[in-house]
Parts: C-alpha cells; sequence; structure tokens
C-alpha cells in the first residue's frame, strides 16, 4: 500500500504534498526534522489529509497530480475532510484523537475505529477527484 499526504504548518499555512510506502515512519521524520529539507526548513510538522493508493505508480501519478493543483484546490480537499486542521498523525498511529472519530457516546456519531476514514471529496475544483481516498474502495 502507498500513500499520497498533505501536511502543514499551521491551518491555510504552508503545505506540503508526499507520497510514500510507510505513512507513520514518514510523518515521524517529517515530525522529528531528522530529514533536512522544505518541511524542516518551513516548520511543516502535522498532517492534514492521506489518500492511499494500490500501487506506488498510482500514487506517483497522484502526488504529481495534486502538486500541480492550485493552492485553494488542496485547502478545499483538506477543510471538506478536515475542517479543524486536526493532526492526524495520532489516527494512524494508533491513537485516535476523540475529535476525529466523534462522540463514542452518541450511536448516530459514533465511529468505529476500524472503520476506513469517509473522506468528502470536490467534485468540480479539479481533475480526476472521483478517486476513492482514506481507504475507501
Amino acid at each position: 500500500m502507498f500513500y499520497v499526504y498533505i501536511m502543514a504548518s499551521a491551518p491555510r499555512g504552508t503545505l506540503y504534498v508526499g507520497v510514500t510506502n510507510d505513512l507513520v515512519r514518514r510523518v515521524q521524520e517529517h515530525k522529528s526534522g531528522v530529514v533536512e529539507g522544505f518541511t524542516h526548513k518551513y516548520g511543516v510538522h502535522q498532517l492534514v489529509h492521506y489518500e492511499w493508493c494500490e500501487s506506488a505508480a498510482g500514487a506517483i501519478a497522484r502526488e504529481k497530480q495534486m502538486k500541480k493543483w492550485r493552492r485553494a484546490w488542496k485547502i478545499r480537499l483538506i477543510e471538506d475532510n478536515n475542517p479543524e486542521w486536526c493532526d492526524l498523525f495520532p489516527e494512524i498511529a494508533g491513537e485516535v484523537d476523540s475529535r476525529l472519530r466523534g462522540n463514542d457516546d452518541d450511536p448516530l456519531t459514533a465511529s468505529d475505529s476500524d472503520s476506513p476514514r469517509q473522506w468528502n471529496l470536490p467534485r468540480s475544483s479539479a481533475p480526476d477527484t472521483e478517486r476513492r481516498l482514506g481507504g475507501q474502495e
């Protein structure tokens, strides 16, 4: 499995689009600053969006596509799926943030932590947004 992800320095701050085959490891690298580069230089440490692809070629193609998008399209994708710009790292690292899961006491809003993330996709802002995201098949 391969992942395309977006990291941010703050809500509506500096954005970084990347691709990896190990999302937890790669985000930890960004957060810890062990690898010098763009995210280290600009303080981009919050995972705000991720998608998965079955193949490396598919993930790389999606990353290239997203890098060509206008900044507004990326922001819309993030805000449609993560309106509070929460750091999603706890979710992927197995430490699910209650703000992301909903109220566990309310059966109408509670979510199953084993179920894949449900994404709202922008339909008209960018090409090829019909792709299933966040573990959907």
